[in-house]
């Protein structure tokens, strides 16, 4: 028996709204910064191994209180937690790019990651309620208004850096324009509390069995929890690469401008964001499984093949396309976290979240220790292998849709 069709209300395309401009506001304060890293680190006088230390405050701030998310989560709701914990971060932002020293530095970028992790999880949340009470995939369109951001974002960066502004006014626009977003969005999200289960939202899943105790969850989930997270990383580092890498990379060894050099990781989030348009019905023609295996393919050749052979408009290129072979990877990890059977509502997503910040905390010293060591062409080299490992990993994702 078919199940009847949901009926979107004006309620529910209010809170679909919401939730996306969450997420834009979210990208917009990563890709803010992204293209400023040059600066900033000329500012603080940073060699690329300490520039790198300091950057993993942001995922160690991330890893020490993200865990905090799903109980806030459950007893603030979702929607407060998003809200409150984007302009939170916005602020932490600004700090981060007023710092006069490593130290002030690195206490900002702690509580950028905390706060970060905060919202991640929250925004995540409220937009799998949403996708619930829609009946079908929306969740690649959530993430994909975070990539629109983020190139928003990447765009206002490599504008002031090539009209000299400095970093301090960028980020004090961009706090203000994230508060006056996130304050008026949050009246159209979703009231009451959060659900206890994902039976509690979609009568199509109301099968499920849900909260068995941790002791009690099968191996098999906890090993299908691990794939996840190594599919999620997979897609993490290259935004993580693109973000604090790409535009060193291309100032200091491939000779670009300032300017220039912030368009890798544009590239990279402008043809994401296309990907994330188009992943909801790609995973529903095809499968998360076969368009996750298509996507590292992506990334392994495209990022090996600019290694190989170094050019700044090929690297340009290059990051275009592994963004593409990205871009569902992230979502769909964490829907198919969020689903797992036996956990409480909320538990796999977070705990996926907490293991890829744990990834993002050796991610930037251990690529900044290679560079100084060698190039930063060598450290890059982690890309095309987390693509490989995608490939490998892609058989724990979903054949096929399931609605």
């Amino acid at each position: 028996m078919t199940a009847p069709t949901p009926v979107i209300t004006r309620e529910l395309s209010r809170a679909r709204l919401a939730v996306s401009l969450i997420f834009f506001t979210n990208g917009i304060v990563l890709g803010g910064f992204a293209p400023r890293v040059p600066a900033i680190r000329d500012h603080l006088d940073l060699t690329y191994g300490t520039f790198g230390l300091a950057m993993s405050m942001w995922p160690v701030g991330a890893l020490l209180l993200g865990l905090a998310a799903a109980p806030m989560v459950r007893h603030l709701r979702s929607s407060r937690v998003a809200t409150v914990g984007m302009v939170a971060s916005a602020l932490a932002m600004v700090l981060a790019g007023t710092a006069g020293n490593v130290w002030v530095f690195g206490v900002a970028l702690f509580w950028v990651g905390a706060t970060d992790a905060w919202v991640d999880v929250a925004q995540n949340a409220h937009g799998l309620r949403v996708q619930r009470r829609y009946g079908r995939s929306i969740f690649n369109s959530f993430h994909a208004l975070w990539s629109a951001g983020a190139v928003a974002g990447g765009v206002i960066g490599a504008v002031c850096a090539g009209a000299d502004v400095s970093v301090a006014a960028q980020f004090g626009a961009q706090a203000v324009l994230v508060t006056a977003v996130n304050v008026a969005v949050y009246r159209w999200l979703l009231a009451g509390p959060e659900p206890q289960s994902v039976a509690d939202e979609g009568a199509g899943e109301a099968g499920v069995p849900q909260h068995t105790p941790l002791r009690s969850i099968p191996w098999r989930t906890w090993g299908l929890l691990l794939a996840l997270t190594i599919i999620a990383i997979g897609g993490g580092w290259t935004e993580d690469s693109a973000s604090t890498w790409s535009a060193s990379y291309m100032y200091d060894e491939l000779g670009a401008t300032a300017a220039v050099a912030a368009f890798a990781f544009i590239a990279m989030q402008s043809s994401q964001f296309v990907g994330r348009l188009l992943g909801d019905a790609m995973v529903d023609k095809w499968g998360q499984r076969s368009v996750a295996r298509w996507g590292g393919s992506l990334v392994a050749v495209s990022m090996g093949l600019a290694l190989a052979f170094p050019s700044a408009w090929g690297t340009v290129v290059a990051f275009g396309v592994a963004g593409f072979g990205v871009a569902t990877l992230i979502p769909g990890a964490m829907h198919a976290a969020n689903e797992l059977p036996g956990l409480r509502a909320g538990t796999g997503l977070t705990i996926l979240s907490w293991l890829l910040r744990l990834a993002f905390l050796f991610s930037p010293a251990l690529v900044g220790a290679i560079a100084d060591a060698t190039s930063l062409r060598v450290g890059l080299i982690l890309m095309p292998v987390f693509g490989l490992l995608v490939v490998a990993l892609a058989g724990s994702m979903a054949p096929k849709a399931t609605r």
